[in-house]
């Protein structure tokens, strides 16, 4: 596996997991909205469509290199 597969699949996990945390602080007591839990929620939200963003520069500024 050459580091930039290994670079897009360690983004690809940042998101799923990032996501993933954001739905479990929302839904976590649904009855009860805490504002730590929301905020933190936005907050891993906000960090996962940032590392999308990165993937995506990461994807153009790389495209010219051999896939190994």
């Amino acid at each position: 596996m050459s580091l930039k597969a290994f670079h897009l699949f360690f983004i690809l996990v940042s998101i799923l997991f990032l996501i993933g945390f954001g739905l479990w602080f929302l839904f976590e007591q649904p009855l009860s909205l805490e504002s730590l839990n929301v905020f933190a929620g936005l907050v891993s939200f906000s960090l996962g469509g940032g590392l999308v963003l990165y993937a995506v520069r990461f994807l153009k500024k790389f495209k010219s290199l051999r896939n190994e």
